[in-house]
């Protein structure tokens, strides 16, 4: 899959998709279609079309954004260290797209103790009766 341009991002993607996938931006808390979001299916990377996040794996962490505690697929995902606003914590983004997602915090539930922290604008959520009619039939096991 090649890279699409700027200007076909541009196109493609709202300004606020394209304000945090492309310039590492910041949607508002609880002003986001996905921190409240509770029905059963995978969110996708906007750009890319991967998976990476699944309904199973989220929770509500209070913070306004939608929180997993693990991506679908860990290879899916890159950490990097982040610096920005006086801070220090790791940012989460796409491997296929290099798409800025959010951030990873050691404060979550579970077995590994994370909470991916992500930005509603930078994911598509797939429902389980779309998983299918969508592409993504064997992401349907996840919910069996």
């Amino acid at each position: 899959m090649s890279k699409e341009s700027k200007e076909q991002l541009k196109k493609r993607l709202t300004p606020m998709q394209y304000a945090i996938t492309q310039e590492n931006g910041t949607e508002p808390p609880f002003q986001n279609e996905y921190y409240n979001h509770e029905e059963e299916g995978i969110y996708v990377d906007i750009v890319s079309g991967k998976p990476l996040f699944s309904s199973l794996d989220k929770y509500d962490a209070g913070c306004g954004w939608p929180s997993f505690t693990k991506p679908i697929v860990d290879e899916e995902i890159i950490e990097k260290e982040d610096y920005t606003h006086g801070m220090i914590r790791t940012e989460v983004r796409s491997k296929a797209a290099d798409s800025h997602l959010g951030h990873v915090f050691n404060d979550g539930p579970g077995p590994n103790g994370l909470r991916y922290c992500i930005n509603s604008a930078a994911l598509r959520f797939i429902p389980k009766s779309e998983l299918e009619k969508e592409g993504y039939p064997s992401y349907k096991k996840l919910f069996d």
